[in-house]
């Protein structure tokens, strides 16, 4: 075999079905390997929305994303996606091409250190040899899925790809559970054990395999309320009486839950990664007066906070042997439920028109086991505190790196590996018009997600802020075109809603229709304040 081919060959058997990318000369012969290996690519329009294509494969099969670049300038475009998996926790394989070492000395269009440039934004970085094939790739995709996913390089030689896939090597063997020993958990046992106000904080970390599982056994073993991140979010069912949803973005949510974390005795951090929270989440609890009980995939390199123990290692096993025999009776002060009724009341469904109503209507409408997604912006605060997540991956984002254009390429991934099931994307006006050319990719595949666009002709969250600190409108504005033409004229439908019957209607006609739907809704820029 090709190298290429021995590349492609052990993608497919880590259980990759998607490639997704714009290809160059220089990655043809890749292109043809993933081709034969039984990987189909997905023709892009720009390689930042090919990233987050494939990180919509991830959220659903559990196999890492694969971005596929060509040299210079594609390779590039994906620094932004690459950047945002090493953020948000993302395992993906970016293969780029490159031109072999020996012309590069004697040869510059287009020529630049790619590795170099990756090895900033990625986990680890190769440049792929035709001897060595095999490993490599098998690295890639250990490193990039073992502790922490995250995204890792591989930049492909042009003569190498086309080269005899030779060479012998020893392959990882099977990953296997790291729990502390029983010694290291007795301390942490004996704290919960005795705990009045335990509280469970739930991260990313927890939603490898049998996470979820886990950290409602936690719950309901201690009786203790689950304050979970935005990508944790559904992790427990935001229904258990016990959940008290997402957090680490909304000041109004955090003056609600921020105290309820202080006044614990035992925070058990289940998966926690502080890399989504905002700087009202630094430090918040006091190791000294607190038991906190630390459980993760990754040391903690971070400061955000300290703990009192620290456990490295599989987050669901660590947890289980953390947890009492007995199911304890905790918080009889009733403090869990008026929390919760606090939360609700802190963000009603509204019923004036505007981003809160629209939210309310679409989860109301679109079936129980609807996948979403939310781009950035102040569209996100809110959706991300009202929508209410029943399973985890209910709802996606880009919450650690905050990246601008993610939304309608991360649903478009999650409905090609998902065709039959409801997908919604949840954009600002700005954040859609970045990646508006995608719609042509989802008008290919035949994809019938749902994009719904809240217009207001301005950078929402970013024009509040301004007002806020009473400077003048500057930079923020700009002319919003008919959203739902746009929509119509790539093939799909297009509705445009300025009411609760609009809304309804629209969403009613999306689920109908055999294509895309794009339905712009329209509210004021205003319409944001005090909301979040």
């Amino acid at each position: 075999m090709r190298a290429a081919d021995v590349v492609a060959r052990r993608l497919y058997e880590e259980g990759c079905r998607w490639a997704f990318g714009m290809p160059g000369g220089e990655v043809l012969t890749l292109l043809d390997a993933l081709r034969k290996a039984g990987i189909e690519f997905v023709l892009c329009r720009h390689e930042n929305a090919a990233g987050f294509m494939a990180e919509g494969t991830y959220h659903r099969t559990g196999t890492p994303g694969i971005l596929l670049a060509t040299v210079g300038p594609g390779a590039l475009n994906a620094v932004n996606v690459v950047e945002n998996a090493r953020q948000d926790r993302v395992p993906m394989i970016v293969i780029t091409g490159c031109v072999d070492a020996e012309t590069a000395q004697v040869y510059t269009h287009q020529v630049l250190d790619q590795r170099r440039v990756f090895e900033e934004v990625t986990k680890a970085s190769f440049t792929l040899s035709a001897g060595s094939a095999h490993v490599i790739t098998d690295k890639a995709l250990a490193i990039a899925t073992e502790g922490r996913p995250g995204p890792v390089h591989i930049d492909v030689p042009i003569s190498v790809a086309d080269a005899p896939g030779t060479g012998e090597g020893r392959l990882r063997p099977a990953a296997r559970a790291m729990v502390p020993a029983a010694t290291e958990l007795e301390a942490a046992r004996d704290a919960l054990a005795v705990a009045n106000r335990p509280l469970i904080i739930a991260g990313l970390d927890v939603l490898a395999e049998g996470g979820a599982d886990a950290v409602l056994l936690a719950a309901e073993k201690l009786s203790a309320p689950v304050i979970t991140t935005y990508k944790a979010k559904g992790v427990l069912p935001e229904d258990h009486p016990l959940s008290l949803g997402g957090a680490g973005l909304s000041p109004k949510a955090d003056a609600i839950l921020l105290p309820m974390v202080k006044n614990a005795d035992v925070v058990l951090a289940l998966g926690y990664d502080p890399i989504e929270m905002r700087i009202g989440w630094q430090n918040p609890w006091d190791p000294g007066r607190q038991t906190i009980i630390d459980v993760t995939a990754a040391p903690n390199h971070h400061y955000m906070h300290q703990a009192t123990h620290n456990f490295v290692g599989d987050v669901a096993a660590t947890a289980q042997a953390l947890l009492p025999d007995e199911v304890q009776d905790t918080w009889q002060d009733g403090e869990v439920a008026t929390t919760k009724a606090e939360l609700t009341s802190a963000f009603p469904k509204s019923d004036t028109w505007g981003p809160a109503q629209a939210i309310s209507v679409c989860q109301d409408v679109l079936p129980n086991d609807t996948l979403a997604t939310a781009d950035s912006g102040a569209h996100r605060i809110l959706l991300s505190q009202m929508w209410t997540c029943g399973f985890p991956r209910a709802l996606t984002q880009s919450s650690g790196f905050c990246t601008m254009g993610c939304a309608v390429p991360l649903a478009m991934g999650m409905q090609m590996v998902e065709p039959a099931r409801t997908v919604v994307s949840f954009s600002g006006d700005a954040g859609f018009l970045m990646v508006v050319g995608e719609l042509a990719t989802a008008a290919e595949q035949g994809l019938k997600t749902l994009f719904v666009v809240f217009v207001d002709a301005s950078l929402a969250l970013i024009e509040m802020k301004q007002r806020a600190r009473q400077l003048e409108n500057s930079g923020v504005d700009f002319a919003s075109p008919d959203i739902a033409s746009v929509g119509r004229a790539f093939g799909g439908k297009g509705f445009t809603a300025s009411s609760e019957a609009e809304l309804r209607n629209a969403l009613a006609e999306a689920q109908k229709a055999d294509c895309f739907s794009v339905i712009a809704v329209q509210i004021d820029r205003t319409a944001y304040d005090g909301s979040f």
